[in-house]
């Protein structure tokens, strides 16, 4: 996994701008996951080299579309960690929070970190909406990110009121997301976001193309946002 993940940086232009240990904790950081993944469902991706590419490259190429050295991040749905982790791993001045659910997967990820030897990173047990109205997280951020399956409407709703004015959620989806994009705009406008742009990417070592929405905050959320997810669901914006 590390010459993968060591010559797949380099491909996205990061070589030189990471640290040089990264590689290796990228690649642990795989072995812990598949290591885990034997008893409890943290990924689909089961082999190291795809680990490698579709996880690690993946959230990797978001190095090329912000700046993340010295900023905040929380991880909205962060499942196993991406991309958060990584995005530790390769930024170690980035300020990481991981947002999850399934209380499993929090005591993982607090595992996980610690091995690394990862410091400001905090894995937080929370449903997003409920954590988005909390004081302690909303708009506190200057990202937060989703590796999500859910559509765009929704996780805008679930992601913007976490992000500072002037900030960005980052939306990590397919490059046919075209539509899905379209849809989300009033959504991102009644949350006081707009889209700035979409950056397509090709993951090295692989003939797979993603895309990250970068959705700028430029006003306060309103506070009625995020509401229940019955009704986030029921009713998107």
């Amino acid at each position: 996994m590390e010459a993968l993940i060591q010559t797949g940086l380099a491909q996205l232009g990061q070589a030189g701008h990471i640290p040089e240990n990264a590689p290796a904790l990228l690649a642990r950081y795989g072995a812990l996951l598949l290591e885990k993944n034997k008893v409890m469902n943290l990924t689909a991706i089961t082999q190291p080299e795809d680990v490698a590419t579709l996880h690690m490259l993946d959230c990797a190429a978001l190095l090329n579309c912000a700046d993340f050295a010295h900023k905040t991040l929380i991880d909205v749905g962060t499942g196993a960690g991406f991309p958060g982790l990584p995005l530790k791993i390769l930024v170690p001045s980035l300020e990481v929070t991981l947002l999850d659910s399934l209380n499993k997967r929090v005591d993982w990820l607090h595992e996980t970190a610690a091995a690394l030897g990862l410091g400001g990173v905090r894995a937080v047990h929370r449903r997003a909406e409920e954590a988005g109205q909390d004081p302690e997280f909303r708009e506190r951020f200057d990202f937060a990110a989703a590796r999500a399956v859910a559509d765009l409407r929704l996780l805008c709703e679930l992601c913007l009121p976490f992000v500072k004015v002037g900030g960005c959620f980052l939306a990590m989806k397919g490059t046919d997301s075209d539509g899905e994009l379209d849809a989300a705009l009033p959504a991102m406008q009644t949350l006081g976001a707009q889209m700035e742009r979409c950056f397509d990417y090709d993951i090295p070592h692989t003939e797979v193309a993603h895309r990250v929405i970068l959705i700028r905050k430029i006003s306060k959320s309103s506070e009625k946002y995020p509401r229940r997810w019955s009704k986030i669901q029921k009713s998107p914006l």
